[in-house]
């Protein structure tokens, strides 16, 4: 069944935001597929570590995601 991985910075998202994130992807992702396929689907967050990850070659880091998700 489907298998979505999601990619975030270690310590941007809290236990029970992480939570949230896998039940809300998950239902959207039913809303679209349906229900049988919905309870066979697998979301996984992997946590990058800060600085080992980058975007149009810079590296990006705990501090300056936290910072994006300030400005909202």
């Amino acid at each position: 069944m489907p298998s979505i991985d999601i990619h975030v910075l270690d310590g941007v998202f809290s236990k029970e935001e992480k939570a949230d994130i896998i039940l809300r992807v998950t239902d959207a992702f039913g809303h679209i597929a349906g229900e049988t396929i919905k309870s066979g689907t697998s979301v996984r967050i992997h946590e990058v570590s800060s600085g080992a990850w980058g975007y149009g070659g810079e590296l990006l880091t705990t501090a300056a995601a936290r910072s994006m998700r300030d400005r909202g």
